[in-house]
C-alpha cells in the first residue's frame, strides 16, 4: 500500500507517524499537493493524507479539485477532533483523500491507519 502526504503543514511529521504505526506495511512519499492528488488519480497510490490549520482548505484543496469531493473527506477541524465512526463511514464510502488539522495529527493518522489496515 502507498500513502502520499500532501497538505500545507507538518508533512514530515505525518510521514513519520505513518511509518511509526505501519512500518513496512506501507510506502510513504511526501509530495506537493498537485502531484499527490494526481498520483492517487493515476492509481499509483492508495491514500492521500494532508494537514493544514482548518482541516480542509490547505489540506485538501487540490485533492478536491483533482479527485472531486466524492473521494475526499475532512476528518477534523479546529475544536472538532477526528472521530473513529466518521472515519469508518468515509472509508466505507470510498474516500481516499483525508484532511485534518495539524493539532489533531497524532489522533487522525492513528485512527486512519487503524481502520485502513484492518
Amino acid at each position: 500500500m502507498k500513502i502520499v502526504v500532501g497538505g500545507q503543514v507538518d508533512k514530515q511529521k505525518i510521514a513519520k507517524k505513518i511509518k511509526e504505526i505501519a512500518g513496512d506495511q506501507v510506502e510513504v512519499e511526501i509530495m506537493d499537493d498537485i502531484k499527490a492528488a494526481n498520483t492517487i488519480k493515476q492509481g499509483k497510490a492508495d491514500y492521500y493524507f494532508g494537514a493544514c490549520h482548518t482541516g480542509g482548505g490547505g489540506a485538501l484543496g487540490m485533492a478536491m479539485a483533482i479527485l472531486s469531493s466524492t473521494k475526499c473527506a475532512t476528518i477534523s477541524m479546529p475544536a472538532k477532533p477526528p472521530k473513529e465512526e466518521k472515519i469508518v463511514e468515509e472509508l466505507e464510502a470510498g474516500k481516499v483523500a483525508f484532511g485534518f488539522t495539524s493539532d489533531h495529527l497524532e489522533k487522525a493518522v492513528t485512527l486512519l491507519l487503524k481502520n485502513i489496515l484492518n
